[in-house]
């Protein structure tokens, strides 16, 4: 058995072995709770375990859809520009780059406008946005792919803060008791459901652009996903808006307003500067996600050099660069299972008797992911390689539910979706000025990752001595 398949067995293994003990834990808390001597508290936490499932049944399957969406168009967005419509390289990437300065430019009000006028609406947003977005994929016209890219990008702002912001706002008004706990729970389940739709998604995109012999058929897919995920928020979610609209919904906000009607509005961008703790989850999430970013663009091209300089080693002719022969499915199935073991573990550190703080939990994936970037930097093993790569994956599959955990904690609910969107500008900036100075070759993919790995370092001291 290769390297590949074997890595793939053990992380299948990793996850059974990681779900098998997640269950048995549960099994252990419910009968715990079962032999309660108290009536009333058994009572509540069951009301408690009903209200958090039907939340969970009326997210879950639409999130799952938006996401699939998402998923189906990943793996073909540069194959169909590149391959099926031939544009030349430059034009490419001058598309992808449209679609981030229009992700930059959005996320400073499409949050606002979740906020004022509803995150069920901004949604519903989402699913016609980037709709259209997919149906520009079946032109050839250079201006209605240049169109395409912009709702992209919009789309983008929109799925990473209204579904979350929406989900949050939901979960506040049930009035749990062990809050903390069980909104990590909801976001390390996020990640992990996430991780197997992203596995189904590519897999399905493989076999539709197989059969159809046109890469434009997962986007045909996705359009009709999203056409599923807007009739089920029409008929399943309820409204939810920021503090901007709560006034007028909310008879004691009303009265607050009439007795002091010169009190000015927040200001999105004035609550994050003035709050430190904000400030550190921008530059985590920059940090963090636009490494992310760069390691989308660098690991093909990293494990080809490893895998050509393990032939040499072994006495075998140097390998083509054009015909890496790389098993790139395997390998995209494989960071994904590393992905998911990592928000398992998180669930269970997070969920366990006595848990780790998010704060605590955030400044060891930091450092982690660190490593994987500088290890990959200096050493031209394969087998090393991949497996930083995978720690990498383990660490995102962390570091998205403690995130999310942490912002849920941090922003104010009536400001929520707005931060959320202002807090993805800076990363946007990340990736556009990244976008604009990539070049080939060995020696700069070594300088990338060591300045993500040096980036990462910073992230973490800031969270451990800042974040409170």
């Amino acid at each position: 058995m290769d390297l590949y398949r074997s890595t793939f067995a053990a992380s299948i293994l990793l996850n059974s072995l990681a779900v098998y003990q997640g269950h048995r834990s549960r099994q252990a808390e419910l009968v715990t709770t079962s032999h309660s001597d108290k009536t009333d508290d058994r009572g509540r936490e069951a009301s408690d375990r009903d209200s958090l499932r039907a939340l969970k049944w009326r997210f879950f399957p639409i999130y799952l859809l938006v996401n699939a969406a998402d998923w189906l168009q990943g793996p073909y967005i540069y194959p169909i520009y590149k391959d099926e419509k031939g544009l030349p390289e430059e034009t490419v990437a001058f598309l992808f780059l449209i679609g981030f300065v229009s992700a930059g430019i959005s996320a400073s009000f499409a949050g606002t406008f979740a906020d004022r006028h509803g995150r069920r609406t901004a949604c519903l947003a989402y699913c016609v946005i980037y709709s259209f977005s997919s149906l520009t994929l079946l032109s050839d016209n250079i201006y209605m792919l240049f169109f395409g890219r912009v709702l992209g990008g919009v789309s983008g702002t929109l799925l990473w803060s209204v579904f979350e912001s929406w989900l949050v706002a939901e979960f506040n008004k049930l009035m749990l008791e062990e809050t903390d706990t069980s909104l990590s729970a909801i976001f390390s389940m996020m990640t992990t459901s996430n991780t197997c739709v992203a596995i189904v998604a590519g897999l399905v995109a493989e076999y539709l652009v197989r059969v159809a012999g046109t890469a434009k058929a997962p986007f045909l897919l996705s359009t009709g996903c999203l056409a599923l995920a807007y009739l089920a928020i029409t008929k399943y979610w309820g409204e939810n808006y920021g503090a901007s609209n709560r006034a007028s919904s909310e008879g004691g906000a009303l009265l607050q307003e009439e007795a002091d009607p010169k009190l000015p509005p927040t200001s999105t961008l004035r609550t994050i500067l003035r709050d430190r703790n904000i400030l550190v989850l921008a530059l985590t999430s920059c940090f963090f996600e636009g490494s992310l970013f760069l390691f989308i663009f660098f690991k093909f091209p990293a494990l080809k050099l490893s895998h050509k300089l393990a032939g040499s080693k072994e006495g075998k002719p140097p390998l083509p660069t054009s015909n890496p022969e790389l098993p790139f499915g395997l390998i995209f199935a494989i960071l994904m299972c590393s992905m998911m073991f990592g928000s398992l573990m998180y669930k269970s550190i997070s969920t366990s008797a006595n848990p780790h703080s998010a704060q605590r939990i955030l400044t060891g994936v930091l450092v982690l992911a660190s490593v994987c970037f500088f290890i990959p930097g200096h050493v031209r093993d394969e087998r090393i390689t991949l497996w930083c790569f995978c720690i990498f994956e383990l660490c995102c599959g962390a570091y998205y539910p403690v995130m999310a955990s942490l912002k849920g904690k941090l922003v104010d609910d009536g400001l929520r979706a707005s931060v959320y969107g202002m807090l993805r500008i800076p990363l946007n900036v990340f990736v556009v000025l990244a976008l604009s100075t990539t070049k080939e070759g060995e020696t700069h993919r070594d300088l990338v990752f060591t300045t993500c790995s040096a980036l990462l370092v910073i992230a973490a001291i800031v969270v451990h001595k800042v974040l409170m």
